[in-house]
């Protein structure tokens, strides 16, 4: 069975393609883009397999 590891990081609007890139080269996939709390910012979640 796939166990799983999570990670919430905040998502800078300006490079926000940079940013998707450099998660996915190190194994992460994009779940979801959320507003952030002040409500300006996003936070992206993130999981992979955890090995």
């Amino acid at each position: 069975m796939t166990t799983w590891e999570y990670l919430t990081a905040p998502l800078l609007i300006h490079n926000t393609k940079a940013i998707l890139d450099n998660f996915g080269a190190d194994g992460w996939e994009l779940v979801q883009i959320v507003p952030g709390p002040d409500g300006t910012s996003l936070v992206a979640y993130f999981k992979r397999p955890r090995g």
